[in-house]
């Protein structure tokens, strides 16, 4: 088995630290040109504007090998129980394909497992689709709501929104406007639900454990709404519900239907589960979901590949592992320039905030290194009339990691001023790469750039079903990769825990006298 040792051990880490970086105001067209790496779906990882070269992918190798970090992947995807944390093994790879080959979990073959409920709910969504099942005025349904929160929400609304637009440009697209319900907040759920005509809406209620607070109070607002309106049906018959075999939902006193995931799928990790799956099949298709499944399926094939140079989840997490640990920088940007994905920072914010945020090591003792970088971002144009303008003039530097494409998805246009929209697009991202590479000197030192600022492009000819689902993986796995290379365990999030215990206090009577007074502030 592989041996997990901490970043400071690995011999090769001090050699790296003692390379210089590549200075990125030396960009040149040919570099540009040939450092790239194919991800998956046509989509490739350019780093030629990341601070490194031929020597530091080099040291990279070396480090990942010291690190048996293909190895641990290997042992991930055997079902190895690599959260130790919660003891359990990390099984959302199964959900979309068997890179290395079946699992077998609690004397149950997970994949087999995970194919049965995708069956299930896609036949589900079919029936919805085709209005041969209808809600309980004998009205087909129109609209879907998920209810959930985290990973039960920030995935599957990122993917929905990916993909609605490229839906709509298929031949005989039927699609069902989805919405979204997770904050406890009251006014989030009023005005989700404000417009809805109930007899055609289907909620999907989705809550791993059962127990989530906030998304069991949003499915009595719904229920609290429905009796208000009028209507003489039980909402449940309109609620389909996705939580664990062992939770209170999954007794189905009186869902629609209820699909499975379970305890080995981390919430973060989970679109690809029934959790992303029932609301894109109900809303896209469910031959939608399976094409990103397909794509997603295709980018952890290809992680496995032993050279750093030739695998693009592995050299993307290990230039992040150098700019964190070695050049310091504490913060990253994720920019895409498509609309299309203008929830998909939010959800890399969770998934790799939530997995690389720890402080100690998968035994439990203190590392006495940086782990996971802060996470942020919006998509291009806009976050530049934002916050670019720390980016290329701030005293922090802020490493960037660029998605775009060649083509929309919808293909409508306009020219203005000599150009379309999509080649002003496209335009406005080379020339921030060049630009935060390279910067410009002026005499005027408000108008001075330093440069010096790196930067990752993933690109692709235009944001398809599989497309998504690489990008999807491809992320996953660069994560994963980073947390093994930090020695924390990537797959438990316990700083998530402690404010729910110290909530229920409150809730309960029984808070201290610091809760107590927090409280008061607040009006409680």
């Amino acid at each position: 088995m592989p041996v997990y040792r901490n970043l400071d051990t690995i011999d090769a880490y001090g050699e790296l630290a003692a390379t210089a970086p590549f200075d990125v105001r030396k960009l040149s067209a040919e570099r540009l040109a040939r450092l790239s790496v194919p991800v998956a779906a046509g989509l490739e990882f350019c780093y030629g504007a990341a601070p490194v070269d031929a020597a530091h992918v080099a040291a990279l190798q070396r480090l990942a090998d010291q690190h048996e970090l293909i190895a641990k992947y290997r042992e991930l995807l055997r079902g190895a129980v690599v959260n130790t944390g919660e003891s359990r093994p990390v099984l959302h790879h199964l959900l979309r394909g068997e890179p290395i080959g079946p699992v077998t979990y609690r004397d149950r073959d997970q994949g087999a497992f995970y194919r049965a409920q995708r069956t299930a709910f896609g036949q589900f969504a079919a029936r919805v689709r085709s209005g041969d099942e209808v809600g309980a005025t004998g009205k087909a349904f129109r609209t879907v709501v998920q209810i959930g929160i985290g990973g039960s929400d920030l995935g599957p609304r990122a993917l929905y929104l990916a993909l609605r637009e490229w839906v709509a440009t298929q031949p005989g697209a039927v699609t069902l406007e989805a919405r979204f319900v997770s904050n406890v907040d009251p006014d989030d759920a009023a005005a989700v639900l404000s417009d809805l005509d109930f007899a055609t809406t289907l909620f999907v209620v989705v809550s791993k454990s059962g127990t989530t607070q906030e998304t069991l109070t949003n499915q009595q607002f719904v229920a609290d709404l429905v009796r208000r309106g009028g209507h003489d049906f039980d909402p449940l018959h309109h609620t389909v519900a996705v939580t664990s075999q062992t939770s209170p939902m999954a007794r189905n006193d009186g869902y629609r239907a209820v699909f499975s995931i379970d305890d080995s799928i981390g919430g973060r990790y989970s679109a690809t589960s029934a959790v992303g799956g029932v609301i894109l099949s109900l809303a896209l298709g469910p031959e939608v979901f399976e094409r990103l499944l397909a794509g997603a399926t295709e980018a952890d094939r290809a992680a496995l590949e032993p050279r750093v140079s030739a695998n693009a989840a592995l050299l993307d997490a290990l230039i992040g592992v150098y700019q964190r640990n070695v050049l310091g920088f504490a913060t990253t940007a994720v920019l895409p320039y498509s609309q299309a994905l203008s929830r998909f920072p939010a959800h890399l914010q969770q998934l790799d905030m939530e997995s690389n945020g720890k402080s100690v090591n998968r035994a439990g003792t203190p590392v006495e290194y940086a782990t996971g970088p802060i996470v942020f971002g919006e998509p291009g144009t806009n976050g530049q009339h934002s916050f670019y303008q720390l980016l290329h003039q701030g005293t922090t530097v802020v490493p960037l990691q660029f998605i775009g494409f060649r083509a929309s998805q919808r293909g409508q246009d306009t020219e203005f001023d000599g150009s379309t929209s999509q080649t002003k697009l496209n335009a406005n991202l080379a020339a921030q790469i060049v630009a935060f590479a390279r910067g410009t000197s002026n005499a005027n030192p408000n108008k001075t750039f330093t440069g010096g600022r790196p930067s990752t492009l993933i690109v692709g000819q235009s944001l398809t079903p599989e497309a998504l689902g690489a990008l999807l993986a491809h992320y996953e796995n660069k994560i994963m990769f980073q947390g093994f290379a930090w020695n924390v365990n990537s797959f438990d999030q316990e700083g998530v825990q402690l404010g729910k215990v110290l909530t229920k206090a409150v809730l309960g009577g029984k808070p201290d006298a610091e809760l107590a007074a927090a409280g008061a502030l607040l009006g409680l």
